[in-house]
């Protein structure tokens, strides 16, 4: 199963989008299926307030695993972190619309008539898919251009860092 399948797969069994997309990358980030849908539970639905959308924030999460930093005095892995943060919310509000849930769906989300609204007129089953597959292509597409900037792997393995 490729990611777009996989993230599918999850949404479609009614997990969060953030979730959803987390675990699909989970193997790459080094974490596990759980851990992803763990971490990933409390940011669907744009953190339940309709704020970014959670197909974008769990590939912001998955982003942050792959090239986030945790030394504020290398400024290179900071400006790294940011360089892929602001590649994801440009690449996704371009091809969603926005990256604010409630703009994509064109409701408030985050009151109960904005969630009857959106179950009434299968927002989150015709468009909320759509925001998955896209945040899985542009993450794939970040991955790789980061990737392409890499040196080639010359077989040897530094060991462990202290």
């Amino acid at each position: 199963m490729d990611h777009k399948e996989k993230a599918l797969w999850y949404f479609n069994r009614r997990f969060h989008c953030s979730q959803a997309v987390l675990a699909a990358f989970a193997d790459d980030c080094g974490i596990t299926e759980h851990q992803a849908l763990m971490l990933g539970s409390c940011f669907g639905s744009g953190m339940r307030k309709g704020e970014v959308c959670g197909a974008c924030t769990g590939a912001l999460m998955a982003l942050g695993l792959l090239y986030g930093y945790d030394d504020p005095a290398v400024s290179k892995d900071k400006g790294r972190a940011d360089e892929v943060n602001d590649m994801m919310m440009e690449r996704f509000s371009k091809r969603c619309g926005s990256y604010l849930c409630n703009v994509i769906l064109d409701c408030d989300i985050s009151t109960s008539e904005g969630v009857k609204h959106a179950r009434d007129n299968r927002l989150f089953t015709e468009i909320c898919p759509k925001a998955v597959e896209t945040a899985v292509d542009i993450l794939e597409n970040i991955i790789e251009e980061m990737d392409d900037r890499l040196p080639p792997d010359d077989g040897m393995d530094s060991g462990p860092v202290p």
